[in-house]
């Protein structure tokens, strides 16, 4: 992982601008045992909580838009994004 969570933390939020609308919270936090990024989305009570490889992360950290991570996001944002 040549990455910081912020930075990567920071690349999502490039990827995904919906994400910094409609008061969505985002949690990031790496799972040592699962070997994976944890992604938390909240809003008003609403929660939801995905799983990204360290793979897809990486191309994530090269621009690449993630489309499972962004299946999620979309899914979460078309219910409780406004």
């Amino acid at each position: 992982m040549g990455y910081t969570q912020v930075a990567l933390e920071e690349k999502l939020f490039e990827i995904y601008p919906e994400l910094r609308q409609g008061d969505v919270s985002m949690s990031l936090r790496f799972d040592e045992e699962l070997d994976e990024w944890v992604i938390g989305l909240s809003k008003n009570g609403h929660k939801l909580e995905t799983h990204l490889s360290e793979a897809d992360a990486g191309l994530c950290m090269d621009g690449h838009v993630c489309v499972p991570l962004g299946v999620k996001i979309g899914e979460f944002m078309d219910v409780f994004g406004e």
